[in-house]
């Protein structure tokens, strides 16, 4: 039997995924892996090929946090490049394409069901219309998908990587704090796993909280942005509370800034494993206050559609399909 290889490459761990090339979606094989722990993605294929114990791979499509060039990746959040023609020519792939993480994201919006969605604005939906995708995570991804013939059309971006547009005095006073650790502060260097870290140390630093010794304790044994956003979510530590606020109203106002570029009647998706772990603080009204807040158009952006991806395996699944799609 023939089999298919997806993969969800991230900065912090790499999913893959195999499954029979019949078009059976249950998968015969998946596991994750810490990436920061490898060297190389052909490192890990080999490892996952090996106990998965599968050779004849018929097609592949591997999700990669960057811009794709021709048949390779230059990824942004690890020192890593990846060769498709190379991948092919080592685990002896037949076809095997690569997309940007957030494209994948892009084709996965068509596969999910309704019980992984919460609608946070329901909006005024309208049927083809354009779609769009923004997710953070390591980084911080994003993608629209606009209707062609008999399905949508997606399209791959780097938005993320956008200039940073402070919305008052105590943003203005974040981007002051990150130009001296930036030579360019965009949006994921503030809207990201390393950015909510970043806005902690701001706020630290500039003496607007002061963090109890059981977050710096739990920072230091573990990772950093999970502790903020556990002491935010379970124990109401102010300071946590305060870096988790200013996160949210700066992603609400740059997702707004895209829906205005956009006009994603279709519904805006909000992806990424920050969010799907923090469901109940975009509840509280700050991001979508962040969202709204755009003076004369602050109606407009009333009457689109904003939902929240409860799915973490949506990349995946769309790398999936693509991959589906290369047999002949």
């Amino acid at each position: 039997m023939c089999h298919i290889l997806t993969g969800d490459i991230g900065g912090t761990k790499t999913l893959l995924r195999i499954t029979a090339e019949n078009g059976a979606s249950v998968p015969l094989f998946q596991k994750s892996y810490p990436s920061v722990k490898y060297g190389n993605l052909a490192e890990i294929l080999e490892e996952f090929l090996h106990e998965a114990r599968v050779t004849d791979i018929s097609a592949a499509c591997l999700a990669l946090p960057g811009p794709v060039s021709g048949r390779r990746v230059k990824l942004t959040n690890l020192p890593w490049e990846v060769d498709a023609d190379k991948i092919a020519l080592q685990f002896g792939i037949g076809r095997i394409s690569l997309m940007n993480d957030f494209e994948a994201v892009g084709f996965g919006i068509g596969t999910l069901s309704a019980t992984d969605l919460l609608t946070i604005q329901p909006g005024e939906s309208r049927t083809k219309g354009v779609r769009m995708v923004a997710g953070a995570g390591t980084g911080l991804g994003v993608t629209w998908l606009t209707w062609q013939d008999d399905g949508y059309a997606v399209h791959a971006s780097e938005g993320g990587h956008m200039d940073f547009a402070p919305a008052d005095d105590m943003q203005y006073e974040l981007l002051r704090y990150l130009q001296k650790r930036y030579s360019h502060v965009s949006y994921e260097r503030i809207v990201s796993g390393p950015g909510l870290i970043a806005i902690f140390d701001f706020l630290r630093d500039k003496g607007h909280a002061i963090p109890s010794s059981r977050l710096l304790a739990a920072m230091r044994d573990g990772d950093p942005a999970e502790a903020i956003s556990h002491f935010c979510r379970q124990i109401d530590e102010p300071v946590a509370r305060m870096t988790m606020n200013l996160f949210m109203q700066i992603y609400g106002a740059f997702v707004g800034n895209l829906a205005l570029a956009l006009m994603p009647r279709g519904g805006i998706y909000i992806a990424g494993g920050i969010v799907a772990k923090n469901i109940q603080t975009m509840q509280q009204g700050t991001f979508m206050h962040g969202f709204r807040n755009k003076g004369r158009y602050t109606e407009l952006l009333g009457t689109f559609p904003v939902h929240v991806v409860k799915n973490t395996q949506v990349g995946l699944q769309g790398a999936g399909l693509a991959a589906f799609r290369l047999i002949p």
